[in-house]
């Protein structure tokens, strides 16, 4: 067994001992026979009372991620050629479960593997909340009438509220855009963000029931003023109503009509989640946030990762605009910088929006452009087309442009390919005599002394750095975390969770948290800067430079051989078709070859029309992909 089959055996047994921890939680076995003898044990000056929930329920996905960060630097190392990959895909029993099984409704696109989670997801919950329930009730004290159906009121809501935190657990993992987790498991942040959305709708329902049902429970048993508590110690209500209001503005600005009709609402407010998650932990505390924690925390870490790569200015060399009411922008880039097929980078250029990042496809390769990076962009909003506009209307010399990134699948399954381009032009009949006529308008910007190539923030180790970052600022919290304990807490309280206020140790704990996140990730992407700042010097100035081939030269790149087929040109492999739309059944049925990837990207009906044809079981050579940015 090789290093990276031990590493994925590991991982998998270490998360499902971390599943199985969640499903006996609500018992009675764990709540009131493991837990005491573990605090009994665990116990200590240095972690408290906490001790058996860092352990338990906070270690093991550190350790994942750590783990899925060298597993996947083994594998940048030892990637075989696309023929080995396709030959395991060919032979793969779980080919039948990718294929969709779900295409139209609430739920997106969804295959047979991600239903079947799905599905196992929905028990995970039906059975926590029913045992939370069931041992709830049971250990009621015994009364009768009025008294008895508002003690098990509360005890409902309360266990609402419980059931919420799994998916609180999971909710950070999906975004977490440079997740190792992700990666390891052949997904990207881009194909999972619609995990994240089915995990929020599903929290806000049991946090909403959650909160409402508490205050119902005040007002009808004559309790009100416990809304207005902020106690001490244990749970604060005004937290948790914080939390709830702020949850609920974020919720509502979600939902499709005003995501996509009102995006700035919905990306502004979405930024609400922070005070969300503040108060949620000065509601709960630091020592039940655990449970949570660790999707937060690798959350915040990639967070300021990316925080740290948009502080640099990027070169922006070129920006060409088409005829079809798109822009081509043409990046600098460092040669040490590769990516795959399908990755993305998000853009901010403060003079559209300062706030504002949108993600766009990479249409370069870093295999024949070691120097380049090239994205396209179509108007579809307000941000494109503000963007358009200063680049079309008006001479522009310089740019600020900002980006994360690249973000995209791990592996390469797209390498030896022989490519077809089939183009279907709808709103012409023929081809126009005009065509050959009508150059792109090309700008060539001034670059700044302070522009840099877009470089890897963390160098050609990325994947290991990333696990170092996760290791290091986890073990120095936990050292920091014990000497505030000993020395701090631990003098007053006792280890008593009676004496010392539960919202000061809970934003004593944050700030610290943040604080080894901050010191740890800074220099590794100070170290890297350094390096990157040498390579960048290597790197011949484009400036005042004329190119063989301008980017408004009918024929830029147009010669150019394809990364696929060394002797093939695009010219060759480009098939053209006028006034009419392309017979998509035709096309897929009419590919005969025993294993076709099928890679969809474009308006959701046209994804929707592809994946039912994949999925109609007519073609068992079809396996489908999608790629969307419009949730």
């Amino acid at each position: 067994m090789d290093a990276r089959k031990a590493i994925m055996v590991t991982v998998v047994l270490v998360m499902l001992g971390y599943l199985m921890m969640w499903i006996i939680m609500p018992t009675n076995l764990y709540r009131y026979t493991w837990t005491p003898k573990l605090k009994a044990k665990m116990t200590s000056t240095y972690f408290g009372t906490q001790a058996q929930s860092i352990l338990i329920y906070t270690v093991p996905m550190i350790l994942i991620a750590v783990l899925a960060s060298v597993y996947l630097h083994l594998g940048k190392q030892s990637h075989g050629d696309y023929a080995a990959i396709r030959k395991e895909k060919k032979g793969s029993k779980l080919a039948i479960w990718r294929r969709p099984v779900i295409i139209k409704g609430p739920l997106g696109i969804v295959s047979g593997v991600e239903l079947s989670f799905l599905v196992m997801f929905v028990a995970l919950l039906a059975w926590s909340l029913s045992t939370f329930l069931h041992v709830g009730y049971g250990r009621l004290a015994p009364q009768v009438g009025e008294k008895r159906w508002l003690a098990k009121w509360e005890a409902t809501v309360f266990r609402l509220g419980l059931t919420g935190n799994i998916c609180l657990a999971l909710l950070f993992y999906p975004v977490t855009r440079g997740s190792t987790i992700l990666q390891m498991f052949g997904l990207t942040s881009e194909a999972s963000i619609k995990y994240h959305m089915w995990l929020g709708h599903t929290l806000m329902a049991f946090f909403t029931a959650h909160g409402l049902g508490y205050l119902l429970f005040w007002v009808v048993s004559g309790q009100i003023s416990e809304a207005l508590k902020w106690e001490k110690v244990g749970v604060s209500n005004v937290a948790g109503e914080i939390a709830l209001l702020s949850g609920l503005i974020l919720w509502i600005a979600t939902f499709p009509r005003i995501r996509r009709k009102m995006f700035e609402v919905f990306f502004y407010t979405h930024h609400l989640y922070i005070v969300f998650m503040l108060f949620f932990f000065l509601h709960v505390g630091i020592s039940y946030a655990f449970y949570m924690l660790p999707g937060i925390f690798l959350f915040i870490i990639d967070r300021y990762l990316r925080f740290l790569q948009s502080r640099q200015r990027v070169r922006l060399l070129s920006a060409r605009v088409l005829s079809c009411q798109a822009i081509e922008l043409n990046f600098a880039k460092n040669p040490s910088l590769t990516y795959n097929p399908t990755s993305n980078i998000f853009i901010n250029i403060p003079a559209v929006s300062k706030l504002q990042w949108h993600p766009f496809t990479i249409t370069s390769s870093s295999n024949l452009e070691s120097d380049r990076l090239s994205v396209m962009i179509k108007v579809g909003g307000n941000w494109t087309r503000k963007l358009y506009d200063m680049v079309s209307s008006s001479p522009v010399d310089r740019l600020e442009v900002s980006v994360e990134g690249p973000y995209g699948p791990a592996s390469n399954h797209f390498l030896r390919l022989d490519l077809q381009i089939k183009a279907y032009v709808t709103k012409q009949k023929q081809e126009s005599s005009l065509d050959h006529l009508t150059q792109p308008q090309c700008t060539w910007f001034k670059p700044h002394n302070s522009d840099a190539p877009i470089s890897p923030s963390l160098g050609q180790n990325g994947h290991l750095w990333v696990g170092a970052i996760i290791a290091s600022s986890f073990i120095s919290f936990l050292i920091f975390m014990g000497i505030l304990t000993k020395y701090l807490i631990y003098p007053i309280d006792h280890n008593t969770n009676k004496v010392f206020s539960t919202w000061e140790r809970t934003v004593l704990y944050l700030l610290v948290l943040c604080i080894c996140i901050a010191i740890t990730s800074s220099f590794a992407v100070i170290w890297n800067k350094k390096r990157n700042g040498m390579e960048a010097k290597q790197i011949v100035s484009l400036e005042g430079v004329t190119p063989k081939a301008t980017p408004g030269s009918q024929y830029y790149n147009a010669d150019r051989e394809l990364e696929s087929l060394p002797l093939q040109s695009i010219f060759e492999s480009t098939e053209v078709h006028y006034g009419e739309r392309p017979n998509l059944k035709r096309l897929l049925f009419d590919l005969k070859e025993s294993n076709v990837g099928v890679l969809a990207c474009g308006p959701q009906g046209l994804r929707h029309e592809v994946a039912a044809i994949c999925a109609s079981g007519l073609a068992d050579n079809l396996h489908f992909e999608s790629i969307s940015f419009t949730w």
